[in-house]
């Protein structure tokens, strides 16, 4: 018996039992949907991860005060303030592979101007942060050489603080905010960056030099951190050792010596979060396709039903010269056909509620091809898989006896 003749003929037998055929494609269904759901949430998190470290700069480097934790023993005051004016002016002065460098010492305030105040963070740096950091300056002009040298009490701020302080839509270049108890001059905003991946707000800041906040905020001569850019990001593993060996030397610390600084680079970050992430969508996915395997299992069920009670017209087709292997593709074209048939249904529900996702929540999604032609291949296997066992039953039956079956 060709093909069309049996393929004919499970469509009929499946179009006898619409709603039971329905029922059993659900599980398919839904776990097809779950899991294209699932991987473009994964993916689209897992792109906008890398969006945000490239926007950060995918070559910067971070210095942070104090070695890494050991045994559990936190470090002590003494050991949180080792960075210093001639760690950041050795590795401007010293490191090739770095192209900029910018101390980073911040504290946390209310930000007030007239009659509206918001909680924000000042942060103190130089003239480099903005390439480092990739900001721009929207309007007005960023702090200069000179503004560092005196402390001068000037600042620019992020689009956040002036939406929370400049309620009447006035140009808050020129004007005086006051950041607790100390007035700093507007001289510049910067272009608005929005969240990151992480859900933090870029623009709730202002930025001052770096001199004024070590002064007249925290009476401190040590940085809370260093940031640097390597020339490009594949020289960042030279740039990081050209750091260590600078400051090392300034730390005089011996070769036996642990560092007393810590150092992180962005490409490191971006590995862990894509793995972290990675993790998860595999997860996920996981999870989801367990509704494919219960939805296997329905097909299994539901065929094997379906053999018991057309047992008496397989016998007859086996009498008038069906062959095994006739009853047999049959039964596995129809369980295929419930497979793909609810993997092509479940891929346009999961690609529906995925834009849903994104429409409602404002979540990045997305939707790889090869997520859905691997609910295709899964999809087909499953069908052959859960209704090997049921057609191969049907195949075996004795024609005298299937006639005789009630």
């Amino acid at each position: 018996m060709n093909f069309t003749n049996l393929l004919r003929i499970a469509l009929k037998a499946l179009s006898n039992n619409k709603f039971r055929g329905f029922l059993t494609m659900l599980g398919i269904i839904i776990g097809v949907a779950s899991v294209i759901t699932m991987l473009a949430i994964g993916q689209g998190s897992k792109r906008s991860i890398q969006a945000n470290i490239s926007e950060m700069g995918s070559n910067m480097i971070m210095i942070m005060p104090g070695g890494d934790m050991r045994g559990g023993v936190r470090q002590s005051a003494e050991d949180m303030a080792t960075l210093k004016a001639p760690d950041y002016e050795g590795i401007a002065g010293k490191c090739s592979f770095v192209s900029y460098v910018s101390p980073v010492v911040s504290s946390s305030n209310q930000a007030i101007y007239g009659a509206n105040n918001t909680p924000t963070s000042m942060s103190g740096v130089n003239e480099d942060y903005l390439n480092i950091r990739r900001y721009s300056v929207a309007d007005g002009a960023f702090f200069t050489e000179q503004d560092i040298k005196t402390a001068a009490k000037v600042c620019v701020v992020g689009q956040t603080v002036v939406d929370n302080l400049f309620t009447n839509g006035e140009n808050p270049v020129g004007k005086v905010i006051r950041f607790g108890t100390i007035p700093f001059r507007i001289i510049g905003v910067l272009e608005s960056k929005g969240y990151n991946s992480m859900g933090q707000d870029q623009d709730d800041l202002i930025i001052a030099p770096y001199t004024t906040v070590m002064k007249r905020l925290l009476a401190t001569t040590s940085f809370q951190m260093i940031m640097c850019s390597a020339i490009d990001e594949g020289f960042t593993d030279q740039a990081i050792e050209e750091i260590t060996e600078v400051i090392r030397t300034n730390h005089k610390l011996k070769e036996t010596d642990d560092d007393d600084f810590t150092i992180h680079s962005q490409e490191e970050i971006a590995s862990m979060m894509t793995s972290t992430s990675n993790m998860m969508s595999t997860l996920l996915a996981a999870v989801a396709g367990i509704s494919l395997l219960v939805g296997g299992i329905g097909i299994m069920n539901i065929m094997y039903v379906s053999v018991t009670e057309r047992t008496r017209e397989i016998g007859l087709r086996m009498s008038i010269g069906a062959k095994g292997r006739d009853i047999l593709a049959q039964f596995l074209i129809e369980s295929i056909l419930l497979s793909v048939t609810g993997g092509l249904i479940g891929v346009l529900f999961g690609v529906g509620i995925a834009g849903a996702v994104k429409a409602v929540f404002n979540f990045p999604i997305a939707i790889q091809v090869w997520t859905i032609v691997l609910s295709f291949i899964v999809c087909t296997f499953t069908g052959v898989f859960f209704g090997w066992y049921p057609a191969q039953k049907a195949a075996n039956l004795d024609p005298i006896e299937a006639l005789r079956y009630e």
